[in-house]
């Protein structure tokens, strides 16, 4: 991750969050600038047509966020993120076209460096105008160092602001970890410090649109020891095994008999995340109860407070990951603050302690 200058929010510095939008479409330009000028917490700052126009007006402008497209002329987007955020850092959100190709070039710009993204969806729906605001504001809140040292393999001592001390392995049966904002990344940086041999199967849900899972998904497991795979209906869980909830619908756990096996299952309309982290954690810990072990990464929002507290009566254990290593410290806020967690972590230390006590 890089290490971006620590700034206020408006509230502690009573100024807009200055924004510079990119884009080669001189429509799209003016859209995304309408939505944000809406806003009485943003100022558009100004707009590029091309990367390098936008390093270069990066540098000269200092930005609180940058919006990225990621095909334009004279230099991508891509190529821009890996300039800036070498030069320049700065949180940067990504505009994705809604097809896998779009999905793979923003996975590669968030490997570039870029924090966020929204899918380049301007229809009508309610759905990017509504969340570009807040997602623009999220990044400007929590911007801070989050540079990760190397992990510390003894972890005996691993601090914990509400944690019991740590008391060794115990007999999990399954892992789950929810994200949003910030956790593709996360979640890589996780996984692939898991060993081949890791013993228990993982569920993975991230706030992520169909179009986007699959193409993670095979990221995912050409980076990783474990094996890594979007979830079907049916699938019985392996250890050494990954499950990501496919993008728009929820994934549930079942045990029957001996055997853990995914169901899944059409969101509803009135369902916010789609997949839902409460909705797959809640299932995890009806069927398993205290040997689920529950990781709550970065993300906005608070989805995973609800399973959160049905897991704890079931005695299961949960992680939240620190806020110093967020990129948004929402949905790790949300669990800690209801005094939910079990240990509050940094990023670089739950794999290395993961390998301790499963």
């Amino acid at each position: 991750m890089q290490d971006f200058s620590v700034q206020s929010s408006r509230a502690g510095m009573n100024r807009r969050v200055r924004v510079l939008v990119v884009d080669d479409s001189a429509f799209f330009q003016r859209r995304i600038s309408d939505i944000l000028g809406r806003d009485p917490d943003i100022e558009v700052v100004g707009v590029a047509a091309d990367g390098l126009a936008a390093v270069r007006q990066v540098q000269r402008l200092k930005p609180d966020v940058v919006t990225m497209d990621v095909e334009m002329p004279v230099m991508d987007g891509i190529s821009a993120v890996r300039r800036i955020m070498r030069e320049t850092p700065t949180p940067i959100l990504m505009f994705s076209a809604m097809t896998r190709e779009g999905a793979r070039a923003t996975l590669d710009a968030l490997d570039a460096g870029a924090l966020d993204f929204l899918l380049k969806q301007f229809d009508g729906s309610a759905s990017t105008t509504d969340l570009l605001p807040a997602r623009i504001r999220a990044l400007m809140r929590y911007r801070r160092p989050v540079a990760v040292p190397a992990a510390n393999p003894a972890l005996d001592g691993v601090a914990s602001s509400t944690a019991s001390p740590f008391v060794g392995r115990h007999h999990y049966k399954l892992i789950a970890i929810g994200a949003s904002t910030g956790g593709p990344v996360a979640i890589q940086n996780l996984l692939t410090a898991l060993p081949a041999d890791f013993p228990l199967p993982v569920l993975l849900v991230v706030h992520m649109p169909g179009s986007f899972t699959h193409a993670y998904a095979e990221r995912l497991d050409g980076q990783c020891r474990i094996r890594v795979k979007e979830a079907e209906e049916g699938d019985l869980l392996r250890p050494g095994s990954a499950y990501l909830a496919p993008g728009g619908k929820q994934m549930l756990l079942q045990q029957r008999g001996p055997d853990l096996v995914l169901q899944i299952k059409e969101a509803q309309s009135d369902q916010v995340y789609k997949p839902s982290v409460d909705i797959t954690l809640g299932s995890a810990a009806q069927a398993l109860g205290r040997d689920v072990l529950g990781v709550i990464l970065t993300g906005m929002g608070a989805d995973g407070r609800q399973a959160a507290q049905l897991l704890k009566r079931k005695g299961g254990t949960l992680w939240s990951q620190d806020e110093a290593s967020c990129v948004v410290y929402g949905m790790p806020q949300a669990v800690e603050k209801a005094g939910l967690s079990d240990r509050v972590l940094p990023l670089h230390d739950m794999a290395p302690l993961l390998t301790q006590v499963v």
